[in-house]
């Protein structure tokens, strides 16, 4: 076990550096006069050579490159081209924003989307299947900011249930933190539960066929013992989802934090971007690769305890 985890972290410290190199020269290759974006089209040609003395441009692309990445090495992004602030301040500000609400999107989706799957895996054909699948092809036509909309409208501004926009952060109300990150979380999660729903009952359908189910029921077992066994190995199909659905999801609260107004990621991103503001840019996306990293160190720890032969693929 100690040689696979070994190999999974190798590969994803290279997966980091390869993406980090990759960024970086893209960054400034789409963005190739950033003083424009800066200071906008009045500015004139001498204060773009100042910015760009200020900030490190008038030096050549290697040695700049080398710079960022020494540092970024420790941690230190830089500072942000505009408000000149430390860039790992800024993150580690919007960072707990975007991962509060991915992480509860990500647990409604596994808890939601495992409860239907197995639902319907056990009982194909039934009412409830049918209506799920219905439900189904529903949400996939659906666009998700329109699904965003129509929540806050029926059960914040209607219902009054949740703040419409805003984030209360956890220090100040726990329960604040928890009614403004959960409408935000369902947008995201909607999608995502019928991902996985769908695939855990089609693998708990194909292990529910296999001999070793019939021969446990023979034996006497309870059969909420049997379905445990069955869910047990057909969850890789549902995790690998759940994996690459908090994957998805890191990039779907750009557009969920511009309509709930939540102070994260995703509205730093945007803001970046139209400024052209590389550091934070390259920042945003170093954490971003962090947590897939860890995401698919994580899945992979747990398809290797729950599937050995995983461990030696």
């Amino acid at each position: 076990m100690l040689v696979f985890t070994a190999k999974r972290v190798l590969s994803g410290i290279l997966l980091l550096v390869a993406v980090s190199i990759g960024t970086f020269f893209l960054a400034h290759l789409a963005i190739s006069d950033p003083t424009a974006s800066l200071l906008g089209t009045t500015a004139s040609p001498a204060q773009q050579a100042a910015l760009a003395e200020k900030i490190g441009l008038d030096r050549p692309l290697l040695v700049q490159f080398w710079d960022w990445l020494s540092h970024a090495a420790l941690l230190d992004f830089g500072v942000s081209w505009r408000n000149f602030q430390p860039v790992s301040a800024q993150l580690a500000i919007k960072v707990p924003v975007t991962l509060s609400v991915v992480t509860f999107a990500t647990l409604i989706t596994a808890v939601v989307g495992i409860a239907f799957g197995m639902i319907t895996g056990l009982r194909p054909g039934t009412w409830f299947d049918r209506v799920i699948k219905g439900i189904s092809v529903v949400l996939f036509a659906l666009p998700g900011f329109w699904v965003s909309l129509v929540l806050v409208m029926w059960l914040a501004v209607q219902l009054k249930w949740f703040p419409a926009v805003g984030y209360v952060p956890p220090t100040q109300s726990v329960e604040g933190w928890l009614r403004s990150i959960t409408l935000p979380a369902i947008s995201l999660a909607l999608g995502g539960i019928v991902a996985v729903a769908e695939q855990l009952r089609n693998a708990v359908i194909a292990q529910s066929r296999q001999d070793w189910v019939r021969t446990l029921r023979s034996r006497g077992l309870s059969t909420a013992r049997v379905n445990l066994h069955i869910l047990r190995n057909a969850s890789p199909a549902a995790l690998t989802v759940i994996a690459l659905m908090f994957v998805g999801l890191l990039s779907g609260a750009i557009v969920v934090e511009q309509i709930f107004s939540l102070p994260g990621l995703g509205q730093l991103t945007n803001q970046s971007s139209q400024n052209g503001d590389i550091p934070m840019l390259l920042g945003i996306t170093v954490i971003s690769v962090v947590f897939v990293v860890l995401i698919n160190l994580l899945l992979d720890l747990v398809l290797g305890w729950i599937n050995p032969k995983v461990r030696v693929a």
